[in-house]
């Protein structure tokens, strides 16, 4: 509850948490562009090392339903203390790391402190401010949300070529300090509200499937998927853990999550969209930095700049957003995202070894549109016909749901580029005939297959031009998935806010 202390302070309130707001959404993008560096200092294999983005997102995603369970338990302030108190300490081990385990264990904490800040920035920002400013209140919200994004890659680019991969992490040290103490001078005691009955059976065995899952996806390539008894123990563990969670929820009278969510058609088709939306946004993310250095040969800086526009055009369509939202069909400003993506997609399947940074910019711009176009009116429809009471409940499902769709998407669409790149490597040296004169008179010099250095360069060149072609089959698959996602605009409903109150969907 807002307090005439809280509304005296406004603007110190208003800086705190936006400073936390921002501290969260950079993490999410600022270490991609120095996967490859903190690949070799840990020694990873490039599957290995997406474990740093993917149990940061996964972490976040369970523990996002519980957060609000939290704040009416210990309090709002306290949850938010705790929860930067631990995202900054968190972010300070990462630095300081010195193996994979010790990073990604770290990163896990990230996300478990983590997730708590979004939804508590929005529900106080929305407390301190009137009625009438609720609008003006989440515009700022969502522009210090969507500064990480539009930063991430270029900050990430400057410390890891300038300093280290280690200052991702540490840059949240000043952010979180000043963020702490800002809550804690600033923002009024807490009134704790009577905790509603939380289900951690089903919260346990969701998060086991999660895990389970992950690990599945995470760990298949390097052990040979179903041929181990590694693999088929997370599958079973996952099967069944999902198996008691819906027999669980279809059965108790407190279920993790309300039944009548189940109902709303436009609910669960949104989440099952937004699934999806995390596949394509997160993986593209996730797979270019590491393209545009290790194929390219690109500086780290260079690829975190080149992929700033990406961000830059989310940060444009938000902004139309705004204005088309309630004059415009939102199912019709879906379909436009999802059009605009497809065309970024069709030009990213012409990437090839030898051009320059400009198709990477130009491409990134049209999919940022495209995102920026789906992400608010997603939310939209998916809140806009379920009642008021049952929206900060469906807030954490449709989170955990997105969430668990960008892991997903990057575990496999790397997976995918480690296993078509053997593919097409071998298929690739098989045309290579060296003992074939007509060939050996074909190759450079520096391919000679007489010399071993000539062999090794050959096998180097044979094995880029793989990882491109995997590359460009990844960019394929997406482009396929949002195609497919395109019917089902057909099964939701024109959105009509229930019981006469203003909606103010999440965009993070």
């Amino acid at each position: 509850m807002v307090t005439q202390h809280d509304a005296k302070n406004r603007i110190p309130i208003t800086i705190s948490i936006m400073l936390a707001t921002v501290m969260n959404s950079l993490d999410t993008t600022i270490a991609n562009v120095a996967l490859p560096h903190m690949q070799g200092s840990v020694s990873a294999s490039p599957e290995q090392i997406t474990w740093v983005l993917t149990s940061y997102i996964v972490a976040a995603a369970i523990m996002t339903p519980l957060s609000g369970w939290l704040a009416d338990r210990i309090g709002r302030k306290r949850t938010f203390l705790i929860s930067i108190a631990g995202f900054t300490v968190a972010s300070m081990l990462c630095g300081i790391a010195t193996s994979l385990p010790e990073i990604v264990i770290f990163r896990l904490l990230q996300g478990v402190f983590g997730a708590a800040l979004i939804p508590l920035s929005q529900a106080v920002l929305l407390d301190i401010n009137p009625k009438e400013k609720h609008g003006q209140a989440m515009a700022i919200w969502g522009a210090g949300a969507i500064l990480g994004p539009i930063l991430g890659p270029a900050l990430g680019g400057y410390f890891t070529e300038d300093f280290s991969w280690r200052w991702c992490f540490y840059i949240n040290l000043p952010i979180g300090i000043l963020a702490f103490l800002g809550v804690l001078f600033f923002i009024s005691g807490d009134r704790l509200a009577k905790a509603k009955k939380f289900d951690f059976l089903g919260f346990g065995m969701i998060t086991i499937f999660i895990a389970s899952f992950q690990l599945v996806l995470d760990r298949g390539p390097s052990q040979d998927w179903f041929h181990s008894t590694e693999i088929w123990t997370e599958t079973l563990l996952a099967i069944g853990s999902l198996w008691v969670f819906v027999v669980h929820t279809m059965t108790t009278n407190h279920p993790f999550f309300d039944k009548a969510l189940l109902r709303d058609r436009n609910f669960v088709t949104a989440s099952i969209f937004g699934f999806f939306i995390g596949i394509l946004l997160f993986s593209t993310m996730a797979l270019l930095p590491p393209m545009m250095q290790t194929l390219l040969g690109y500086p780290v800086l260079t690829s975190g700049l080149v992929s700033m526009p990406r961000g830059l055009g989310s940060f444009v369509a938000m902004f139309a957003v705004g204005r088309l939202i309630g004059k415009v069909d939102t199912r019709l400003i879906l379909f436009s995202g999802l059009v605009i993506s497809c065309a970024a997609l069709w030009q990213m399947l012409h990437f090839d070894l030898s051009m320059t940074v400009w198709p990477f910019v130009t491409s990134g711009i049209i999919q940022g549109l495209g995102i920026g176009l789906l992400f608010v009116p997603l939310s939209t429809l998916a809140f806009a016909t379920i009642p008021p009471n049952l929206r900060p409940e469906g807030s954490g499902v449709y989170t955990l749901i997105r969430n668990l769709g960008s892991s997903v998407g990057i575990s496999i669409m790397n997976a995918l580029v480690v296993s078509n790149t053997q593919t097409m490597h071998a298929s690739l040296a098989a045309k290579v005939v060296t003992s074939d004169a007509v060939v050996r008179s074909a190759l450079p010099k520096m391919f000679n297959p007489a010399t071993a250095a000539g062999i090794t360069s050959l096998n180097g060149e044979i094995t880029r031009q793989a990882s491109m072609v995997a590359y460009v089959d990844d960019f394929r698959l997406m482009l396929i998935i949002t195609i497919a996602c395109m019917p089902m605009l057909l099964l939701m409903r024109k959105p009509r806010p229930v019981g006469g109150e203003p909606m103010h969907a999440a965009i993070d």
